[in-house]
């Protein structure tokens, strides 16, 4: 029996128990979705639900177990995962969390041995986070596009259906397969500045992904020290900007190129064709794409 069969709910919400996605890898640019996990596992109390067997689902040649220290100084050896979490104690919404590093094969296996899993804890909803390189400027607040293939869940929350073709990663794929057993799916994709990499973590689209998850589930979504660093972020990228006059020019057509999309007198047309650029942007770079 799936989801939908078993909840009595209006299919037009996220419901109570909502279970947040992010991975690292090809859909994390700026680290800016597995750091809002991060957040919200660290301000909460969780503790984990299911870790899938990391044989089944990683090439360790390309994503490598790590030696590190405990808490005595002993070293431990740490395989790759994808954990889910349930949080011990809550009022109200409920956020799950999923995280992990994207699986290298057998992407089906993976996405249904975790949906299983959900469905027998009656997650009512998913939202996944990805974050992409996109050709925006640091100066503006970042931007979160918000989007659904369910029918409900869009005309209820105001949300439109993504337009994008091309290669997905695997919080595609998982939202993708939740639909199919009736777990409404919403995507969170924060634009990265590309000029930045340098200045990896992104805290300011880590905070504007959390900032966009609190207004869709409701739930009290702590934010800690995100506000203090994404000003140090900007401020330090304002600082390298100062000796590069190369890089003040770019920023400044970013900058236009943004407030002119963003402005009342533009044209469906220009935003349309701005936010196709901002999609596929350097078509063969894979950081981000969904």
């Amino acid at each position: 029996m799936t989801a939908r069969e078993q909840d009595t709910r209006p299919q037009n919400t996220l419901g109570g128990r909502i279970l947040v996605a992010a991975f690292d890898g090809w859909n994390d640019a700026g680290e800016a979705a597995s750091n809002a996990i991060e957040q919200l596992r660290r301000s909460g109390s969780y503790e984990p639900v299911f870790s899938v067997d990391p044989e089944l689902y990683f090439d360790y040649q390309y994503t490598r177990p790590n030696m590190q220290a405990d808490g005595d100084g002993r070293r431990v050896l740490k395989w790759p995962e994808a954990t889910l979490y349930r949080p011990t104690r809550s009022t109200g919404v409920e956020l799950w969390l999923l995280t992990g590093v994207e699986p290298a094969r057998a992407w089906r296996a993976f996405t249904s041995e975790l949906l299983d899993v959900a469905l027998r804890e009656d997650v009512t909803g998913l939202v996944t986070l990805g974050s992409m390189m996109s050709d925006v400027p640091h100066t503006r607040p970042i931007a979160v596009s918000v989007t659904s293939e369910n029918d409900p869940l869009r005309t209820a929350l105001e949300l439109e259906r993504s337009a994008y073709e091309g290669p997905t990663g695997i919080i595609g794929v998982l939202a993708d397969a939740a639909e199919t057993v009736g777990i409404p799916a919403v995507s969170l994709w924060a634009s990265v500045p590309h000029y930045v990499a340098s200045h990896a973590p992104s805290p300011k689209a880590t905070l504007a992904l959390l900032d966009r998850l609190e207004e869709l589930s409701g739930a009290d979504v702590p934010r800690g020290s995100l506000e203090t660093e994404a000003a140090a972020w900007e401020a330090s990228i304002d600082a390298a900007a100062a000796d590069d006059e190369e890089m003040r020019e770019y920023i400044r057509h970013l900058e236009e190129n943004r407030d002119t999309v963003e402005s009342p007198e533009a044209s469906g047309d220009a935003i349309a064709k701005a936010f196709e650029r901002y999609l596929r942007r350097d078509g063969d770079d894979p950081r981000g794409r969904r």
